[in-house]
């Protein structure tokens, strides 16, 4: 992938079987993309960013003001997502190990008495990765068929 800067604007220049010019911008960070036809060539590429200059800034600057999601604290009444669902989260603190628990609408996680942040998100992110090993390859065996493809092994990064 080539790049191209306008001012202090970095532009990622993706060549692909196209016939229109596609100009993106991406959110959290506004990152620009332009999608061109191979046979266009680098300086015509630059005089079109530069003649929408103000339409990147403009929507940059739309995507930069954008509210984000707040950092996760891992606390009773925080909201989290498991299976495209939002859950309540439930912080129980007892003396046993850490444990985790969907119960209707709550997600009950079970700490001991004074965990940190970053144990809660480990717990929780361990969780996470547990629930997609145990359904991860009943997918690959449908979609196996329905591909024609044979899966040798499958890993889930930390």
């Amino acid at each position: 992938m080539q790049k191209i800067m306008i001012g202090d604007i970095d532009i990622d220049v993706v060549r692909k079987v196209i016939k229109n010019v596609h100009l993106s911008v991406y959110p959290p960070l506004g990152r620009v993309r332009i999608s061109v036809p191979f046979r266009m060539d680098l300086d015509t590429i630059r005089v079109f960013a530069i003649s929408k200059l103000n339409w990147i800034k403009k929507h940059q600057h739309k995507i930069l003001s954008q509210e984000r999601e707040a950092p996760k604290e891992y606390i009773t009444r925080e909201s989290h997502c498991y299976l495209g669902r939002r859950y309540l989260l439930k912080v129980i603190e007892h003396s046993a190990s850490p444990n985790v628990a969907i119960k209707h609408e709550t997600m009950e996680m079970y700490i001991r008495p004074n965990t940190c942040v970053g144990k809660r998100q480990a717990i929780l992110d361990e969780w996470y990765r547990q629930r997609m090993k145990e359904i991860v390859p009943g997918l690959i065996a449908q979609y196996e068929n329905a591909m024609k493809v044979q899966v040798s092994e499958f890993g889930i990064k930390k």
